[in-house]
């Protein structure tokens, strides 16, 4: 137990964030002792007549109890009849970085207010109940004085407030912050100092909203992690109002400054108010499952009362206050979207101001967004800029000069430009590519569909035995199969349905596909034969083609079409399904939960709080202008308007929670197999699979970190179930985040310290390893529109097509025709270029940002977590050395890129590696 000592406390400093001590803290200075004010309590419910009223929690019975102010210490205290001593809080504010002058003028004068105690109000509460009021003891005071002494970081101001605290006051708990200011500030941390045991840090990392915005005080909580049962009796009531006003009541509007977390369907991607083509289903149904998105409560539109009105770019779409970037990561993303509307105009001056947008004629075309860049006539430029209506900052980076836009050059080209032309290359790409995680063992032929058949024709492959058997070298189909030799990438279930719709939009010709693979005793993973399929007609019940690499010309380029197919197919089922939805959509449920039902006091939450940075923000921005009706994804991949519906039909099929754990999903793929002497219990059937390899080395230590977390802090057999934060978090995220699906029977129970491991271990893999390996790699694979089209404008011509001839006699033209248009490719071009990039303020798995160095008081939780950090350096040096092996052919040779993206650290900017705690991009 903390006790109160007179001396006084030391000096605090800052160095690069993080509050340091020094013993000249009351020395000589001119910071003016603080007098106690006639303020009234603030935090708790302060009624009109001056009665405090908090809820107290007596089990499962709530009490109310309320005391008046009047024959009190006006400061709030209840000062024992010996007196009491002085302890002094200091006050870390940060301010922007960039401020205009209207700000800077409000910023001194807040300075000066704050100075003199008008600004900010603390209360200390107690762990120890006060017998009066049957609450946390309290001492009150104003913020007055600010330390003058200079900062390394401008951005960092401190002030003190004095308190004369109770001889048996105890040890504070939670502070309340009000602020009297007429807007809000981002408050970093409060330390107590003057208490035995050293300075008490109270982390925060918050905006406080100003009172006239909401009259509640925030509540900020020591660095002291309870679970629930072990909260202090003085801060108990506390803990469950803050809860409390997270979750708010489900009504109204969100307005920027609420912390208000709450779920609602995917009801905002169309706009039919401004055009009825825009109209978009709503997703979070029994027709049409999705996760719940954070609610903003926004009324809905005239032309349909099921769709929330949207809030169009570049005025923000509400999350809770403090998921939204801060402002490093808001100038890194304005500048990667800035970025992204000049890339755009590249077409259009390609195409000579064409009215009409155009495919690229030849490979020199796309080799030049690297080399040359794009050059414009001055006359052009002004016809550009007006009818674009861009603003005058775009208008001046225009007129600098002539060459506008360069791209840099994709990783998959820059070693070898020819690479993405061989077959071997296409193989290695399931294995250690952008999307690496659909290719599965073929476990049994015939290949057979899971479809209707009388609506989708019969469930038999057009992929025969003999067909199959003539690549493989002798071997017959079920001796490769015994062998575990024949795998696949089979998009044809998922796909077919939506085929019809997708080829009836303008500019867009895709198949259903599946693609076999022969896994050679050299090493190599080869393809041998594609399947393409279109719906049945009543000329061709079985709509299927079947395609292999061939030895003659024209076969030569109707594989290379084929494979051109199976990437597109690959490229939207990455973004839609395993990109957006399993990482981004599914996470979102997650993080709502954990702030609803998780107080900041409970370990659970302090463990997951790093995996939460910027993911809300980030998924609103997407459902503002990529994922919606009209935006980049239905623009550039092949699924257009239809892009998530079909992401909607993936979740209601496919998608189950047990299976987002690493081992889980590669067992369920056949990629590994059960095996009890490897450290995950799994044994890889192809051991050079770089995404598996390196991921389950990232999964092993992030289980063994959580399952000793856990373990400290559930120590006893119950204690588990006995958590009524934690079983009310699980039961909100199955029952309420993941709506739809809430009846399966595979979700995990939450019982024993086992369960609470894989689930939390299976969550931050998801927000880390598997989101940076299917994410950081956009740009450096994607960014070559031939490696990886995002959608196909054209079928295979075949011999009585009109354009058979037109494509015997230049295949190249067909082949590149097929693809995205120039406009299409670059626009896409751009955003994975910004999806790609890591901000400067990312923050790495296995570190701590240095403004959150005391997120925790204990000893034994740093301890585990530095041995987890220093088993992630360990693991970063093991896979460098695997990128130099030279018998690892999937991550090193001639022309190979290295597989980095589970390599744990990185710079800023977009280095294809680095493993962010979150989905912040």
């Amino acid at each position: 137990m903390f006790t109160v000592k007179p001396a006084g406390p030391p000096k605090s400093d800052i160095s690069g964030g993080v509050l340091r001590t020094s013993p000249a803290f009351f020395g000589e200075s001119s910071i003016a002792p603080i007098r106690r004010t006639q303020l009234p309590v603030f935090g708790s419910r302060v009624n009109r007549n001056g009665l405090i009223r908090a809820v107290i929690s007596s089990g499962d019975k709530t009490l109310e109890a309320a005391s008046t102010l009047e024959g009190k210490e006006s400061n709030g205290s209840l000062l024992s009849s010996g007196g009491g001593i002085e302890v002094r809080a200091v006050v870390t504010v940060r301010k922007k970085m960039k401020e205009t002058i209207t700000e800077k003028v409000e910023d001194k004068w807040e300075f000066f207010v704050n100075g003199f105690g008008q600004g900010i109000v603390i209360q200390l509460i107690s762990a120890e109940i006060d017998p009066v009021t049957n609450s946390g003891k309290s001492v009150q005071s104003s913020v007055r004085g600010w330390l003058t002494r200079p900062l390394n970081n401008s951005q960092i101001v401190e002030y003190a407030a004095n308190f004369t605290v109770p001889n048996d006051f105890g040890c504070p708990g939670a502070i309340l912050v009000t602020n009297l200011h007429g807007k809000e500030f981002y408050l970093l941390e409060i330390v107590i100092h003057g208490f035995d045991g050293g300075p008490i840090f109270f982390p925060a990392n918050t905006w406080i909203h100003s009172r006239k915005d909401n009259s509640e005080s925030r509540i900020i909580f020591k660095n002291q992690a309870y679970l629930p049962s072990q909260t202090p009796p003085g801060i108990k009531d506390l803990r469950n109002e803050d809860l409390l006003s997270i979750r708010g009541n489900g009504k109204g509007e969100r307005k920027p400054h609420d912390r208000i977390y709450d779920y609602d369907l995917y009801n905002d991607l169309g706009n039919p108010d401004k055009d009825i083509d825009l109209a978009r289903p709503v997703l979070g149904c029994e027709e049409r499952p999705y996760p719940r998105r954070c609610r903003t409560g926004r009324p809905p539109t005239k032309s349909d009362p099921f769709s929330e009105t949207r809030i169009e770019k570049p005025h923000p779409v509400y999350v809770p206050r403090d998921e939204t970037f801060e402002e490093i990561k808001q100038d890194t993303f304005s500048t990667g979207r800035l970025k992204a509307v000049l890339h755009n105009l590249i077409p259009s001056i390609a195409a000579t101001l064409s009215s009409s947008d155009i495919s690229f004629k030849c490979f020199s075309d796309i080799d030049k967004l690297y080399n040359d860049g794009v050059i414009l006539k001055d006359d052009e430029n002004k016809n550009v800029v007006e009818n674009l209506l861009l603003g005058r900052m775009v208008k001046q980076v225009m007129s600098v000069g002539q060459r506008l836009l360069k791209y840099e050059t994709p990783a998959i080209i820059k070693r070898d430009r020819f690479a993405w032309l061989r077959d071997n290359e296409f193989s290695r790409q399931t294995l250690a590519g952008l999307n690496p995680v659909n290719i599965e063992i073929l476990k049994e032929f015939p290949i057979l569909s899971e479809l209707d058949p009388a609506v989708y024709g019969p469930p038999e492959s057009a992929l025969t035995k003999e067909l199959i058997e003539q690549e493989l070298n002798g071997l017959s189909v079920e001796k490769a199969i015994e062998e575990k030799r024949l795998f696949i990438l089979d998009y044809h279930d998922m796909l077919l349905p939506f085929i019809k719709k997708i080829n009836s939009l303008p500019g867009r010709k895709s198949y259903a596909s599946r693609t076999i693979f022969f896994y050679t005793k050299t090493g190599l993973l080869r393809p041998i034969a594609i399947e393409l399929s279109l719906p049945p007609a009543p000329s061709s019940p079985q709509n299927k083609r079947v395609y292999t690499h061939g030895h003659d010309a024209t076969m030569h380029w109707t594989w290379k079409l084929a494979k051109a197919h199976v990437c597109s197919n690959d490229a939207g089922v990455h973004q839609l399904v395993n990109h957006w939805l399993r990482t981004h959509a599914c996470m979102e449920p997650y993080i709502i939960a954990t702030h609803r039902q998780l107080s900041s006091m409970h370990p659970i939450y302090k463990l997951l709080h790093p995996h939460m940075r910027y993911t809300l923000e980030i998924n609103a921005l997407a459902r503002q202008s990529l994922i919606n009706g009209g935006g980049i994804i239905e623009a550039c991949f092949s699924p257009g308007n239809y892009a998530m519906e079909l992401s909607s039909a993936a979740y209601k099929s496919l998608w189950r929670f047990d299976m987002e754990a690493l081992p889980a999903d590669l067992l369920r793929r056949g990629m590994a197999v059960e095996d009890p002497s490897m450290p995950c219990g799994v044994r890889l059937v192809i051991e050079d699979y770089p995404y598996a390899a390196d991921g389950l080395l990232i999964w092993s230590a992030t289980q063994e970190w959580v399952e000793n977390y856990v373990n400290h802090f559930y120590t006893q057999p119950n204690s588990v179930t006995s958590d009524l934060e934690l079983q009310a978090w699980w039961n909100e995220i199955k029952n309420k985040g993941h709506y739809d699906k809430r009846n399966e029977p595979w979700w995990p129970k939450l019982n024993t310290k086992e369960d609470l491991s894989r689930i939390l271990t299976s969550m931050i893999w998801i927000a880390s390893g598997q989101h940076a390996a299917i994410n950081f790699g956009q740009y450096p694979f994607g960014g070559y529109v031939p490696n990886r089209p995002t959608l196909t404008r054209r079928l295979i011509p075949q011999e009585n097509d009109p354009d058979y001839e037109k494509f015997i006699h230049n295949p190249q033209h067909t082949f590149l025709s097929s693809l995205a248009t120039q406009l299409q490719a670059t626009k896409v071009m751009a955003v994975q270029d910004t999806l790609s990039t890591h901000s400067p303020d990312e923050e790495y798995l296995g570190q701590v940002n240095r403004l959150h160095s005391h997120w925790i008081n204990d000893n034994e939780v740093l301890k585990l977590f530095k041995k987890f950090s220093a088993r992630l350096e360990e693991i970063e040096e093991i896979i460098n050395a695997r990128n130099k092996d030279n018998r690892l052919r999937n991550r090193s040779g001639a022309g190979i890129p290295p597989y980095e993206l589970l390599l744990p650290s990185s710079g800023p900017g977009v280095t294809g590696r680095g493993i962010p705690n979150s989905i912040s991009i």
